[in-house]
Order: C-alpha cells, then structure tokens, then sequence
C-alpha cells in the first residue's frame, strides 16, 4: 500500500477549489504519517477518542475535521483539536460546542449535516428544522462557533440517478440557506458530499469537499 502515490492519484481527479479530506478512520498513526509526510493536511475520523489520541501523536498543523455522530458527552476531548465539526444535526449539539470552544478561546467551524438518503440509519437534519436552528435565539447568541456549509451523504446503492439527486438536494439547501441566512458572509462557501464511491458525481453536482478514505488508505 504506497498512499502517497494513492494520494497522488486521487487527487489527480479532483478538480482544484474542491478540498479533499483523507477518511483516516481506524487507519494507525503510521499511515497518516505517510499522508502527511507527501504534504497532506486535512484528516477526517469518526470517533472521538481516536482522533484526541491522534491529534496529540501528529503535528499541529493537521486540520482535523470530525465526520461521524457526535455525542455531545464526548465533545470535551476533540474541542482543543478539532478544525471543523462536519456532522452538526441539532442545535443542542451545537450549543455544546460553541460553550467548549468558549472555554479554550477557539472558534471551530461547522457543517450542518443534513439527511438527504433514503436509509433511515442516517443522520442528519431536515430543511425546516435547519431553519428554526438558524432562526433561534441561542443560535444568534452564539460567539465561538462558525457555521461554513453544510454536509451530507448519499444512499449506499449502484443507482447513479438516484445519488446525483440526491447530491442535488443538499446543493438547494446550501443555495437555501445561503441566500436567507448567510448571504454577506463568504465564509459560508462549503458542501461536503461524496466518497470513495461516488465523489466524482458529487463534484459534478457542486461538493467544494470530499471525504475519501479507501481509495487513500485501502480498506481495513
């Protein structure tokens, strides 16, 4: 397994402006290392405890981005670490980081999470209830929180027409929001969607980021 030249390859596919986020997931340190080393920054985990572990064995350098369900009991131990929480589905969990990024005087960048497949097992907001988040009070109050865009993934399946619609959807939510809540800050500029799998589609249909893990650091 040579991942730098794994790394070479995919992002040879990727078209410059989308930002590639290495899936490292129950990957040993040694191979975020190799990532790493060929000039990689961007690293994404799915547990908590393993990417406070991680970030303190690795440079400081790394922007790790959080990509998996968060427990808001676990948001203690990545909140010094974190660059970007991309799986933000409720507005307690926000709540939760913005009062821990107070604490370490940070300010960590969000992606609202949206469920856009037809599995159930997935997580993620709906339209009206990204609009009553945004409208709230405690949203408006908070100081140490940045909401950059907003993420989601695609029903696992071989039915292309089926996953470019929904790869559409989360792009007319982005333009949604944008326009009623976000329409002079150009920080809101993000749309994480697409994998291994199917990231071209998604780069086809607008994602300014992709989340590939098996094409990099082969499967475990």
């Amino acid at each position: 397994m040579n991942i730098a030249s794994n790394l070479i390859c995919v992002k040879q596919q990727i078209p410059a402006g989308v930002k590639l986020v290495a899936v490292s997931k129950t990957h040993p340190v040694d191979d975020i290392r190799q990532a790493y080393d060929s000039g990689h920054r961007i690293f994404g985990e799915n547990k908590a405890q393993e990417l406070a572990s991680k970030a303190t064995q690795l440079p400081s350098d790394i922007d790790w981005h959080f990509i998996g369900h968060l427990q808001t009991n676990k948001l203690r131990s990545i909140a010094p670490f974190v660059h970007t929480i991309q799986s933000v589905e409720s507005l307690r969990l926000l709540e939760v980081i913005d009062k821990e990024a107070k604490h370490l005087n940070r300010v960590i960048s969000c992606l609202l999470q949206f469920h856009i497949a037809t599995e159930e097992s997935k997580f993620g907001l709906n339209i009206n209830e990204a609009t009553v988040l945004l409208n709230s009070q405690e949203y408006l109050n908070m100081k140490n929180i940045r909401i950059t865009g907003v993420m989601g993934m695609a029903t696992f399946t071989e039915d292309e027409s089926l996953v470019r619609g929904e790869f559409r959807m989360l792009r007319s939510y982005f333009e949604q929001l944008r326009i009623a809540h976000f329409v002079n800050d150009p920080l809101f500029c993000e749309i994480s969607m697409g994998m291994s799998g199917d990231f071209q589609l998604a780069i086809e249909e607008g994602s300014t980021m992709v989340r590939i893990g098996s094409a990099i650091f082969g499967e475990r």
